[in-house]
Formats: structure tokens, C-alpha cells, sequence
């Protein structure tokens, strides 16, 4: 455990009182963007507030040029960072109803790119909360606001362009973080195109978790990674899901893992596909 990448529910409920704390509660479903903050509103972790994937986690939406959860502007993430009472000497917990696959692995890597360190996200999210006996209040907390010094680092992420220029290098450098169903163009889709970018290998975000959504050990997941990688140095890896959210997942479990350096393209399957001259696979 490492308050710059995963937390317990031990830790957690033995900090809870600490005033340097903030805590986001990030739950969210694709199929019902509401669902994450009516659940927030029917209970949640004390002194939790909800940071919503769709609005305070998201920028505008471009169309033909972004994909559908770009990053919000910088200049207004820290504001709302501000508003959450989040500054440089803030310990913040993210967590989700996915063990992080879902919004909490984002939330973590935005906090990253603002240049902030100390974020982790509680492993097992929500329902390891409540298997451990965690309090639940529906209170909303008041929290003072601040102001948020970013120090920005675009080389946590990656673009189109070199997403571009990656996917064509002898070594796979670019992963698709969807399942193998969604990788070959089946199941449930959010975007009009099926398929993964050419060329991508295929790392699928679930297989960092065990069954009750904790993360692996960092042992079995270097081992898992240096698997997956077959020699290429984790700065060259390339990570994308389908609009930009559970990516973050591979990075976040190779920073667990000591592999430290790999990237996130935000624009993701969604911003790809804006494009019908770049290739696509199944």
C-alpha cells in the first residue's frame, strides 16, 4: 500500500479524521450517467464528495475531433479541485463501484497530470467499504475552499499523433484496455465503429484486479506485465480504452507494479475513429 497509488479500508478508516484528507467519491456507470451520484446520495463514505466523470472530470466535447470524455481545461479542473478543498499538501482517496475500473484510476491519473502526488485510490473501492464494516452517511460535507497550484505534466499522456506513430513500431507499444470482447469489435458499444486501433495489443484492465476487485500483488503484476510487455520499456507503452476513463487502470496497476512510465491516450476509441483514414481492426 502507497498513499501515491492504493490505499486499504484500514488505512482509510485510521486517517478518516485527518483535516488533510479529501476524499472522492467517483462512481459512475456508462449506461446511466446519473446513477453515480443518485448512489453518492443514498449513501457514502464519510466526508466523501462526488466528482462526477461526466461534468467535473470531463471538458467539452468536440465533435469530429475529441472523443467523448477529453480532459477538462486545466484552468478549471484546478478551480474545481479548489472547490473540493483539494491544495499541494492534500492526501486525497478516490474510489468507485469497479475497483477502480471505472473512474477512480482516472481520477488518480488527472491528479497526477495537475502535478499533484499524494492520491491514491482505495482498493476494492465502494464494496470493499462496506465488506469491512466502513461508516456510511448520506451528510454532504462543507469543505473550505482553496486554491489548487497546478504544475502540469503532459507526459503523463499521449496523442493521436503518437498514438499514430506507435501502434507502427515492430514491438507492440499501444494496448487496448477493453476486454477481448470489446477488442474484437463485439458486445456493448458506445461509439458508432467497432474494433480496436491497428496494430494495438490487447491489455485488458480486469485482469489487474482479483475477484472481490482489490488489485493484485505488485509481484503478480510485474510478473503479468513483464509478460504482456515482452521487453518493451514501460515508457513506450501506449494504454486506451474506449472514451478515456478505465485506461487509467493499467497505468495506475503498473505504477503498483514499480513499472513506472507508461502513458494514457485520453482521446482514446472515441477520438480514433473521428478520423476514417486512421486504420482500424477487428
Amino acid at each position: 500500500m502507497d498513499e501515491r497509488t492504493i490505499v486499504s479500508t484500514d488505512w482509510l478508516r485510521a486517517h478518516l479524521a485527518e483535516p488533510d484528507l479529501v476524499i472522492l467519491d467517483a462512481r459512475f456507470s456508462l449506461d446511466d450517467e446519473q446513477w453515480g451520484e443518485r448512489a453518492y446520495l443514498e449513501g457514502h463514505i464519510p466526508g466523501a464528495v462526488y466528482a462526477d466523470t461526466a461534468t467535473h472530470l470531463a471538458g467539452e466535447i468536440v465533435p469530429g475531433v475529441t472523443g467523448r470524455r477529453p480532459f477538462p481545461d486545466p484552468e478549471v479542473f484546478a478551480e474545481q479541485l479548489g472547490r473540493w478543498g483539494i491544495d499541494s499538501s492534500t492526501q486525497v482517496v478516490t474510489y468507485d463501484a469497479d475497483g477502480g475500473r471505472m473512474s477512480a484510476a482516472r481520477v488518480w491519473l488527472m491528479l497526477r497530470w495537475m502535478g499533484h502526488e499524494r492520491v491514491a485510490v482505495l482498493d476494492g473501492g465502494w464494496q470493499a467499504w462496506v465488506a469491512a464494516g466502513g461508516e456510511v452517511t448520506t451528510a454532504i460535507p462543507q469543505r473550505e475552499a482553496t486554491l489548487y497550484p497546478t504544475h502540469l505534466r503532459p507526459e503523463l499522456l499521449a496523442d493521436v499523433d503518437e498514438v499514430d506513430e506507435s501502434r507502427q513500431r515492430a514491438q507492440t507499444c499501444v494496448f487496448d484496455s477493453r476486454g477481448a470482447e470489446g477488442y474484437h469489435g463485439g458486445g456493448v458499444y458506445h461509439d458508432a465503429v467497432r474494433g480496436h486501433i491497428a496494430g494495438a495489443g490487447l491489455a485488458d484492465r480486469a485482469n489487474t484486479t482479483n475477484a472481490d476487485l482489490t488489485f493484485r500483488t505488485p509481484d503478480e503484476l510485474r510478473a503479468y506485465y513483464l509478460d504482456l510487455l515482452d521487453g518493451v520499456d514501460p515508457r513506450e507503452v501506449i494504454y486506451y480504452c474506449g472514451s478515456g476513463i478505465t485506461a487509467a487502470q493499467n497505468v495506475l496497476a503498473m505504477s503498483i507494479a514499480g513499472l513506472e512510465g507508461s502513458r494514457m491516450y485520453v482521446g482514446s476509441w472515441s477520438e480514433w475513429i473521428t478520423d476514417p483514414r486512421r486504420p482500424v481492426e477487428l
